[in-house]
């Protein structure tokens, strides 16, 4: 594994295939109080690039590019709060996006578990060490644990998405997951916009 910290920004010289690993480290789970801190970035090829962003410091025109290219699927785990942060803080609605929670929710139905730790550790055989989840993402320097826990947060996405996609053809779910992954950019608007306790498709 190899990381590369950006601050404020990636370069213009940076670019990514047609599928892009995103994650995000947030100062909490309140988008609108909590700010973005850093945006991770993974071709699928053991490197990570990590990009610190600093409070009122969200201009980042390159990563607006890619978070907003057509051509570049944007892979998360529970993409729906990461786009919900971007879209707060970086003011870009990111698509297309996949999501491996929503592909684990809809092909591994015979478990309830679906945090990105499982996943790692039941389909891929890799132990994340999540101790470094709730420390200071807004600390001016980060620690070395800091950054391997937010590269490894998107270093496995692309494994991860192989095997969720085999799962999905063969239980004939994969067009409704598209079509989850489709709305997950309506869905963090509306968690935003104040509807994030409230299913609106209800009764």
């Amino acid at each position: 594994m190899t990381v590369t910290l950006h601050q404020g920004d990636i370069p213009p010289t940076l670019h990514f295939s047609s599928c892009v690993a995103i994650d995000t480290e947030t100062m909490g789970l309140q988008p609108a109080r909590d700010r973005l801190c850093l945006v991770q970035l993974s071709a699928g090829d053991g490197h990570a690039h990590i990009v610190q962003l600093k409070a009122g410091q969200y201009a980042a025109p390159n990563l607006k590019k890619l978070l907003t290219d057509p051509a570049v699927t944007k892979l998360f785990h529970f993409a729906r709060f990461d786009i919900a942060a971007i879209w707060t803080y970086l003011d870009v609605l990111t698509a297309p996006v996949y999501c491996t929670k929503i592909a684990s929710r809809l092909a591994r139905t015979f478990t309830a578990h679906h945090s990105l730790k499982t996943l790692c550790s039941e389909l891929l055989r890799v132990d994340l060490d999540k101790q470094q989840q709730t420390t200071n993402w807004g600390a001016d320097l980060l620690s070395e644990e800091q950054v391997k826990y937010a590269a490894a947060d998107v270093l496995y996405l692309h494994k991860l998405k192989e095997i969720l996609d085999a799962s999905l053809i063969r239980e004939g779910r994969m067009k409704l997951a598209q079509s989850c992954f489709d709305f997950l950019p309506s869905r963090a608007l509306l968690d935003v916009a104040g509807w994030d306790k409230e299913d609106i498709f209800e009764h």
